[in-house]
């Protein structure tokens, strides 16, 4: 099984709306991948709640049954589409892939 955790710090203010309006964006367009190709085991997407410490606006916590399934899901003309929205939005990004 291959974990991949990304973690992503948004604009105060791109494309035309505010960091919480484009992390729900976010969130919307993630939660739609949920089961684009097979081999997805897990797939939470998540946005940093007040009161709760967070030093990142929206997380992805997902796990692919495979290294292959990874790949499908990376290569998936959804998962591509999603690309220059997130750029346009988001101040910094850190990803994690691991085997477990």
């Amino acid at each position: 099984m291959i974990k991949h955790i990304v973690m992503w710090k948004l604009k105060e203010e791109a494309e035309g709306a505010d960091r919480l309006g484009n992390a729900r964006e976010m969130k919307r367009r993630l939660d739609e991948c949920a089961a684009i190709v097979p081999g997805i085991l897990q797939f939470e997407v998540a946005l940093a709640q007040p009161g709760l410490e967070a030093t990142y606006d929206v997380i992805l916590n997902s796990a692919f049954e495979s290294r292959d399934a990874l790949e499908a899901y990376a290569n998936h003309p959804t998962h591509k589409a999603l690309m220059p929205f997130f750029k346009a939005v988001r101040d910094e990004r850190q990803c994690m892939d691991y085997e477990v």
